[in-house]
Parts: C-alpha cells; sequence; structure tokens
C-alpha cells in the first residue's frame, strides 16, 4: 500500500427521527430533544480510498467507477429517504451518523476493487461531521 489517499466528495438530503416507538412521547423528547421529530439535513458525504497506484493511468482508483458504486448503492438509497423507515439496515437502529458511516461503509467496501476504502465522513451540519475507518 502506499501512503496516497484520495477523496471524493458526494451530495444527498434525506431525514430522520431519533427515538423508541415503546417510550412516550415525553421521554423521547427528554432524551432526544427537538430532534424527537422529524427531521433533514443536506449530508456532504466524504469517501477516502487507498492503494497502490496503478502505473498505467496513475490514479489510486477510477473516480468514475467509484462514483458509480456510491450513486448506485448508497445515494440510490439515501436520498430523499427518511432512512430508518425506508432503507431496511435502519430496523431497529437509531438513525445516527454513528450508524450511517458504517452503513455507507458497508455498501461501498464490498464493492471496490482497485483501492481500499480508509474513511468515511458524514457532514450533517456545519459544526457536525463523523469520521469512521471500518
Amino acid at each position: 500500500m502506499s501512503n496516497q489517499y484520495i477523496t471524493k466528495v458526494f451530495h444527498f438530503c434525506a431525514a430522520h427521527q431519533y427515538g423508541h416507538s415503546d417510550w412516550s412521547e415525553e421521554r423521547n423528547k427528554e432524551v432526544f430533544g427537538p430532534d424527537a421529530k422529524v427531521h433533514g439535513h443536506n449530508y456532504k458525504l466524504e469517501v477516502t480510498v487507498t492503494g497502490d497506484i496503478n502505473p498505467e493511468t496513475g490514479f489510486l482508483i477510477d473516480l468514475s467507477a467509484l462514483s458509480k458504486i456510491v450513486n448506485e448503492h448508497v445515494l440510490s438509497k439515501l436520498d430523499h429517504s427518511q432512512f430508518e423507515k425506508d432503507v431496511k439496515w435502519f430496523k431497529d437502529k437509531q438513525p445516527s451518523s454513528e450508524n450511517l458511516v458504517i452503513f455507507i461503509w458497508d455498501e461501498i467496501s464490498k464493492h471496490l476493487k482497485s483501492a481500499k476504502l480508509h474513511r468515511i465522513r458524514i457532514v450533517e451540519t456545519p459544526t457536525i461531521y463523523t469520521d469512521y475507518y471500518g
């Protein structure tokens, strides 16, 4: 492996709602605050890969191939969704950014061939982001 990394940035919009159906509305509000209501974000997704540089192309990865993987296996499922309701993976999981990065990692990593996934970063707000290194 080389010590070089390349990051591709994607954007999507999605909604989520924290809470437990077996808790009262008051308890959900107490624990999750205003996020106990359905709310959305304009997410920024950073996908960072590492690997050996292909001597013929000079690239770690074909970025159009990476884009195709992310679009097909991540964005098509998350964009304009309420992901705890629309994505089976989130059944019985809180729709947190901590869980979201794991879902995204799992969806991308199994389709990469020429490079290795290094980091997934989700930027949820200008002051909140979550990193996952697998």
